[in-house]
């Protein structure tokens, strides 16, 4: 293995945000192959914070910085990627629901779907079920995430999901629901494909739903 993966797993656990964009472009320019820098680096080093975060050995503020490090080196990495016509693990729309303005927690969730190999579409917050529908039209993703942090807010999740299916297009994507209030019986309840309790949880969740885990 190059040490650069092996550098650029450190440094994406160590949450370098400056060094990770640098090593990734000095492994291009030694001609490595872009979705290699994505396999044995980029993503090598975010499962091993999601498996630290899981052991109680990270906290959401590391793992936070992880991630962040981890888009800084998908930045330089990404037209790249195209450009070889390298193939995501899937593709994944997220947005926080209507009526909450709460998106930390479902940025550090896409965060961590981006390193784990998803191509990432992210709504933003306070997301109209109709959003949702539309974006399921245009980007035909695997996966719809939703989150919610507010007890007040869970609603707008089944009636999202409800929309979804009056547009006929349940059957297209996988529905994942995260959030503080939110559970697994909730999730099955308003008829959604799984919950993630917390950030790994989530990729890990998404990396099931499209049969990569």
């Amino acid at each position: 293995m190059s040490t650069i993966y092996e550098r650029l797993s450190t440094v994406i656990i160590e949450g370098n945000e400056e060094k990770v964009p640098k090593l990734v472009q000095k492994g291009l320019d030694e001609g490595l192959v872009p979705k290699d820098i994505l396999d044995k680096g980029l993503i090598v080093g975010m499962n091993e914070v999601g498996a630290r975060f899981k052991r109680g050995d990270m906290f959401v503020p590391e793992v936070l910085m992880s991630a962040k490090s981890m888009q800084a080196g998908l930045e330089v990495l990404r037209p790249h990627l195209i450009a070889s016509g390298a193939k995501l693990i899937g593709k994944i729309v997220m947005g926080t629901v209507k009526g909450d303005l709460h998106d930390i927690c479902k940025n550090l969730v896409g965060m961590m779907c981006e390193g784990a190999g998803f191509e990432l579409i992210d709504l933003g917050f306070n997301v109209e079920p109709e959003k949702f529908v539309e974006a399921i039209k245009e980007y035909q993703p695997d996966i719809v995430g939703m989150s919610a942090l507010l007890t007040t807010t869970m609603r707008a999740m089944g009636y999202t999901i409800k929309a979804i299916e009056e547009a006929g297009l349940r059957d297209k994507v996988k529905i994942m629901v995260g959030g503080a209030p939110v559970d697994a019986e909730f999730a099955e309840r308003i008829g959604a494909d799984g919950y993630g309790s917390n950030a790994p949880s989530g990729a890990e969740l998404a990396k099931r739903l499209v049969g990569a885990a």
